[in-house]
């Protein structure tokens, strides 16, 4: 079966087309059973990419034809009886008068003006379509099994502030709750944890990145607090499991909830006992996870648990303006700190000639804070202005040098990516013959040398999906003028706030930016897992 090359990393359907023929000659066709069916594969699994768990099968079909296949409904039926694809169906299950009415039959009774809403079919990989029903499952199991009746109302009461008050209150009367607010926000989990930690409980958080285990740490006032996600369920960091293999947790606090994929999140539910609780928190406007699925945001539109909504607002300028985006307004903001700073650019050569300077002279000179704390976000990792062409011009000017350990040399900003959609910033100490020695955030990591190619990136720049869930003291986001089609407002929100104290804007995309925040909301991925939770008997699920 040629067609199998589909499944390997970067394979494209013309390349896997190309090795048939040469393999089969004139056996080969466009029809072949096996093509159309690694055809259906491909197609889902690039979805996956983009952040769906499924696909509607009139897009599959779709994408079948523009690949000159001759029939793809047969195709997809093939697909469906050979396992390659599962098949769903959202919505009301057709009757048989339905599926007559759909074969051009009509009730002679005078009932073909009764318009039914139509049944969507879905089709789905089986890892994804299994991760979406564990999860569900796994979630109606926290809401119905923790005890309700739980008195947290002293603790509720010396609270810091409203918003954290009202979090206590309800995570004590729920086994699953989803709490939503921005940056200063995440002081209400901060307390939570404190608060049940006051009263016995086996409380932790658990956060997307280093940084964010380090402001949590910081807000608590105790690193025995917070983890990262990876390192809790990876065991290396947490208080390990117990004797029934769950994690040895009263309470988890999932910070940056919006960063969990289904895959994640279907492993992390597994591990928790019966009878623990669990908060998803973190803030609805900033971009979606790397992985599959939409996990916080179909828990939040399914209304399976109670939802508390932090009234505190982000402070100063920065907070301000990002605040404002959230709602679709790009407003001007009073800096008298220039805690925001707009540097027009007339082209993607001068975007990057003024990060630089922004980066190794202007923040520095201004506001005391270092290059190495200034983080530059843009778009996408290619063209003249992407993460690779800004990321030499840095390196040429911060840390010159040969590259003597694989491109890299002792100094070098790096971000480490050591599973699809965790990116590490890091700095590089040594090379040895284990690999590359870092330094990510404090935590020392190797680096084998087969992988340092393939994991390892310079890390002055980044792109907006690799900064989410972390925050530096000073960011520059930069924005030539072939970044227009990449904004959006999710994007714009994201970038925007990763600086805490100062946000340089290199601005080339003229009004590109305020029309990507007016008008262009997050890209829809099509999940299961809201329906999903909506149809499970979860009683004591807060409506």
């Amino acid at each position: 079966d040629p067609w199998r090359l589909l499944a390997l990393p970067g394979v494209r359907p013309e390349q896997a087309d190309g090795f048939a023929r040469a393999l089969l000659g004139a056996g080969c066709g466009p029809d072949d059973g096996r093509r159309t069916a690694a055809l259906v594969g491909w197609v889902l699994e690039r979805a996956a990419l983009q952040g769906h768990t499924a696909l509607d099968a009139d897009v599959v079909r779709t994408a079948l034809a523009e690949r000159a296949v001759g029939d793809p409904d047969a195709a997809v039926r093939d697909a469906v009886e050979e396992g390659v694809a599962l098949v769903f169906q959202e919505g009301d299950e057709p009757s048989a008068d339905d599926a007559g009415a759909a074969d051009g039959e009509t009730d002679e009774a005078g009932d073909a003006d009764v318009v039914r809403e139509p049944v969507q079919v879905l089709l789905g990989l089986d890892r994804y379509a299994l991760a979406e029903e564990s999860l569900a499952d796994g979630l109606a199991r926290l809401v119905n099994a923790c005890e309700k009746a739980a008195d947290w109302a002293e603790a509720a009461a010396s609270a810091p502030s409203p918003s954290a008050a009202e979090l206590i209150r309800t995570t004590a009367a729920a086994g699953l709750v989803a709490h939503s607010g921005g940056e200063a926000a995440r002081a209400e989990p901060a307390a939570l944890i404190t608060a049940a930690r006051g009263l016995g409980l086996r409380a932790l958080g658990a956060t997307h990145s280093e940084d964010g285990r380090r402001r949590l740490a910081a807000a608590t006032g105790d690193p025995d607090t917070a983890v990262t996600l990876s390192g809790l369920l990876s065991g290396a960091q947490g208080p390990g499991r117990d004797e029934d293999g769950a994690l040895a947790l009263d309470l988890l606090v999932v910070l940056d909830a919006p960063q969990l994929d289904v895959e994640g999140a279907a492993v992390l539910v597994e591990a928790l006992a019966d009878g623990a609780r669990l908060v998803l928190s973190g803030d609805p406007g900033v971009l979606g996870s790397a992985g599959a699925g939409r996990v916080f945001a179909d828990v939040l539109a399914s209304h399976a648990c109670p939802q508390v909504v932090s009234r505190t607002p982000d402070p100063g300028p920065i907070g301000e303006l990002v605040s404002g985006i959230g709602i679709g307004e790009l407003n001007q903001v009073d800096a008298p700190g220039k805690e925001v700073v707009i540097v027009p650019v007339r082209d993607a050569g001068e975007a990057v000639h003024r990060t630089v300077q922004l980066v190794a002279d202007s923040v520095p000179r201004a506001f005391s804070i270092p290059s190495g704390e200034t983080q530059v976000i843009t778009v996408g990792h290619g063209g003249a202005a992407g993460t690779r062409a800004l990321n030499e011009a840095l390196k040429q000017r911060l840390n010159p040098g040969p590259g003597r350990f694989g491109g890299f040399d002792p100094g070098d900003r790096v971000v480490h990516v050591p599973a699809p959609g965790r990116a590490v910033p890091g700095v590089v100490l040594s090379a040895d013959a284990e690999g590359l020695r870092l330094d990510c955030g404090g935590v020392p990591v190797v680096v084998p040398q087969e992988r340092v190619e393939s994991s390892v990136r310079h890390g002055w720049a980044l792109s907006a999906h690799q900064a989410a869930g972390m925050r530096w003291p000073a960011a520059v986001v930069v924005l030539p003028g072939d970044a227009a089609q990449g904004l959006s407002r999710p994007w714009v929100y994201t970038a925007f706030g990763r600086g805490e104290r100062h946000l340089s804007v290199v601005h080339g995309v003229d009004q590109a930016l305020p029309r990507a925040v007016a008008q262009v909301p997050a890209q829809e991925r099509t999940t299961r897992l809201r329906p999903l939770l909506e149809a499970l008997p979860t009683p004591d699920a807060a409506s």
